[in-house]
């Protein structure tokens, strides 16, 4: 009985031995960060994919950076919009608990197909928009119409004046009122003083003719 319960002990015991040496059992931490091949700009969000154990996904952050837990010799794939997607093997012997790698993936250029835009679906309809075209105006039509006397006084209505118009407008204004103003003062015609002043002076000449005469 004693001898079966060591035998059963060191199958056990030898199991467990046995997992630990095997490389799919064994858990590594597996980091790195993912850049563009073309310009060694760091790729945000790119989807991580584990193939090996059953498509489990996992993304990398905006620095490009990601870290998740594999067993040696899984394969991984990095897919992103824009870029080709890229499979990595890890190596199946790794000694240490961690793993780091570079990735870098290229960008994918894609060619669109011509797209011919046909706006008319037939000839008759084009010859009939065709023709009821109408022609835009010349440099010269378009010259004469922003000059005439309509678009003028249209646009005194609704554009206003700049500070030259207005400084302009009130010398104008100041020098007329001054003006006025002195020639209220200066007119002998408006003052009735010199308005008697000169009938007076009309009298003493017709006294001084008649005494000549």
């Amino acid at each position: 009985m004693k001898f079966s319960f060591i035998v059963i002990l060191l199958l056990v015991v030898n199991s467990v031995f046995a997992q630990d040496k095997n490389p799919k059992n064994k858990l590594v931490q597996f980091s790195g960060i993912v850049t563009d091949a073309d310009s060694n700009m760091v790729v945000p969000y790119v989807t991580i994919t584990n193939l090996s154990n059953k498509s489990q996904k996992y993304a990398a952050n905006y620095q490009g950076f990601f870290s998740f837990v594999v067993n040696p010799g899984d394969t991984v794939m990095f897919s992103a919009v824009g870029f080709t997607s890229k499979t990595l093997a890890l190596p199946k012997v790794i000694v240490d608990n961690k793993y780091t790698a570079m990735v870098q993936i290229k960008s994918e250029v894609v060619y669109l197909k011509t797209v011919r835009v046909n706006p008319w679906a037939t000839v008759e309809e084009f010859n009939k928009d065709f023709l009821s075209l109408k022609v835009a105006d010349d440099d010269m039509a378009i010259a004469k119409k922003n000059l005439s006397r309509q678009s003028i006084n249209g646009m005194k209505l609704t554009l206003p004046r700049d500070a030259g118009e207005i400084s302009n407008a009130n010398y104008r204004y100041n020098f007329d009122r001054m003006m006025n103003v002195n020639m209220r003062q200066t007119n002998p015609l408006l003052n009735p003083f010199a308005w008697g002043k000169l009938m007076q002076e009309i009298f003493n000449g017709d006294k001084a003719r008649s005494s000549e005469q």
